[in-house]
């Protein structure tokens, strides 16, 4: 069990930092979560590091999926509701917990997290595709913390990035199952990107501690959970995206993002350079086993060309590769960064190149 103020600053600090005004609903139920000791000690029954308000609220999700008809629907937009958070909200969301309790506490702890956003791609692309044109041919692409591997579809999706003043940036292919959309915006003294219009790519392996086969409709439904329920948007996208992935499915591996990385590395052909990616994934790590990761893919990079593109908070990611940038942290922009990092004689270069919100449709550019 995790301890149970920790979960209930955990709850507070997603309702006003995450949240507060993407999510209304997400925010109002963390907030009241927070300060209720019998909803947060259900969450409090996950093990750590599990035990994030994501999962809480993916557990009620999932439960309300298989009850469409309980009053509470109609606060789930996913589910058809329009009814905005009034003053039933809260104590018909935690009525319906407390009497489902056991299925909580089962879900929570055997469940964890698989928010496999497809927007985040919009982000990820133009850092992937630089790194694929650096390497001057296909790359083979590694997803560690890939969930269901929708990320590695990012070769097959179309993108459009609107800038400001009104111009637009296209790549991807012209015809293509998913579009994704992702304002642009500029930092002072940074010019706009020269995004490539093709990622070429000639294998695409995905690692996870627990792959999700997207093909499967009860797991499907458990990814589905884990999108916040006042956002159907994404919930599209994620069937759009994993009904474009059975076409061409990637090889997806279980096993420890550090401990099992070279194993994974080793399913792409080693004639391909590497593109090692991350999206979210290494806040969830302890301090140890994220310094152990960059160390696992700077011994990667001493045998292959490899580049390590990152989506993560500064504090847990890029900071191991570029140390001293304070001003990217968390605390200062309340965003993730979107970084790129190379080996060189075994010493790391990294680079920032924009900050992103955290689902992926908006980015500050900020390399020059």
């Amino acid at each position: 069990m995790t301890d149970l103020e920790l979960v209930r600053t955990r709850l507070r600090r997603f309702a006003e930092r995450e949240a507060a005004g993407l999510s209304p609903l997400y925010e109002h139920l963390a907030a009241r979560a927070a300060e209720d000791t019998d909803v947060a000690a259900l969450l409090a029954e996950a093990p750590e590091p599990d035990a994030r308000p994501t999962l809480l609220l993916a557990a009620a999700h999932r439960l309300i999926q298989a009850e469409p008809v309980h009053d509470l629907s109609r606060y789930y937009p996913s589910l058809g509701g329009f009814d905005g958070v009034d003053a039933e909200t809260w104590p018909m969301f935690r009525a319906f917990l407390l009497e489902r309790a056991d299925r909580v506490r089962e879900l929570v702890r055997t469940r964890s997290t698989q928010t496999n956003e497809v927007r985040r791609a919009a982000a990820l692309y133009p850092a992937v595709a630089l790194a694929a044109r650096q390497a001057r041919g296909k790359v083979g692409l590694l997803e560690v913390g890939c969930s269901a591997g929708l990320l590695l579809g990012m070769d097959t999706y179309a993108y459009r990035y609107q800038c400001e003043g009104g111009e637009q940036l296209a790549a991807g292919p012209a015809k293509a199952a998913v579009g994704l959309h992702s304002s642009l915006e500029l930092a002072g003294g940074a010019a706009l990107p020269k995004i490539p219009k093709k990622l070429a790519t000639g294998a695409k392996v995905g690692l996870d501690r627990s792959p999700v086969d997207a093909s499967d409709e009860e797991e499907l439904a458990w990814l589905e959970a884990c999108v916040w329920a006042d956002q159907p948007e994404r919930i599209r996208l994620l069937r759009t995206a994993a009904a474009a992935q059975r076409r061409n499915p990637p090889e997806l591996v279980a096993g420890d993002a550090v401990d099992d990385l070279a194993a994974a590395a080793g399913r792409v052909p080693a004639e391909l350079p590497l593109v090692v990616f991350t999206s979210h994934l290494l806040a969830y790590l302890p301090e140890e086993r994220r310094a152990g990761l960059v160390d696992a893919l700077g011994d990667l990079a001493s045998g292959r060309p490899l580049w390590w593109v990152s989506q993560e908070v500064y504090d847990a990611a890029l900071r191991y590769v570029l140390p001293g940038r304070e001003d990217l942290a968390f605390d200062r922009t309340q965003q993730a960064v979107l970084g790129v990092a190379t080996w060189d004689g075994g010493v790391p270069r990294g680079q920032a190149l924009a900050l992103v919100a955290p689902h992926g449709g908006r980015m500050t550019w900020v390399a020059s």
